[in-house]
């Protein structure tokens, strides 16, 4: 059976792959990877890569993806299958950088319970905020991951190289999936990425912002399901 590694964005844990842990399972053997205890992606992948069997299915949503880039550089010949979901491969920009930045002074200074709250116009489809089984596990996530590991988190993302360039060495099956109203990582980045990627899929999902694993488990672990077995 299929070993697959499941990697969550900024503030989420295992509960953002809830769906598709229990969906997939039939098809996969599937894990969720820990990304709360390093400051760098290239730490990230190297836990994970530890972790890991010989040969694995990775999928990464939003700071899960650019963790998938980074172990694809470390040990391209070990993934099997990517998928990549809610991500971008460019870099920050300046203006990206600074909120980062501003957000770990904020989590620094004790306001860390504010973070999630204002992220989340940002995060999720506006039919979703309101709905406390989404916004509110959104919520609840990022208080379980805490301000330590958030800085951590920021910190390595604002310092993540451009993929761009790695985009075309991709050799294994993978599919580029995205909310068609993620505002985040839109769908043209999505697109982007698809077109540089030899053979690579595009799938848009409707009536979904940036977390899509989240507002729309089923599309999404449809979507895995099929990108597993052909």
């Amino acid at each position: 059976m299929t070993r697959l590694i499941l990697l969550p964005g900024l503030l989420n844990d295992d509960r953002l792959w809830s769906h598709q842990r229990t969906a997939l399972a039939d098809v996969a053997d599937v894990s969720v990877g820990d990304l709360t205890r390093d400051d760098s992606l290239a730490d990230m992948a190297r836990r994970i890569l530890a972790g890991a069997p010989p040969r694995f299915a990775l999928a990464g949503l939003s700071m899960g993806g650019y963790v998938a880039f980074e172990i694809l550089r470390q040990a391209p010949e070990r993934v099997e299958r990517l998928a990549l979901i809610d991500t971008t491969a460019h870099p920050d920009g300046p203006e990206q950088t600074q909120r980062r930045k501003d957000a770990i002074v904020s989590a620094r200074s004790g306001g860390f319970d504010r973070i999630m709250p204002g992220m989340l116009p940002m995060l999720l489809h506006p039919d979703h905020l309101a709905d406390e089984a989404i916004a509110g596990l959104a919520k609840a996530m990022a208080a379980a991951v805490g301000p330590e590991a958030f800085i951590r988190q920021q910190t390595a993302i604002m310092h993540r190289p451009d993929s761009r360039p790695d985009l075309p060495g991709i050799g294994c099956p993978c599919v580029v999936v995205v909310g068609r109203h993620d505002t985040l990582t839109p769908p043209a980045r999505a697109a982007e990425m698809a077109g540089a990627i030899p053979a690579a899929k595009l799938v848009v999902i409707e009536e979904c912002g940036h977390l899509s694993a989240l507002e729309q488990p089923q599309a999404v672990s449809a979507v895995l399901q099929y990108w597993l077995q052909t």
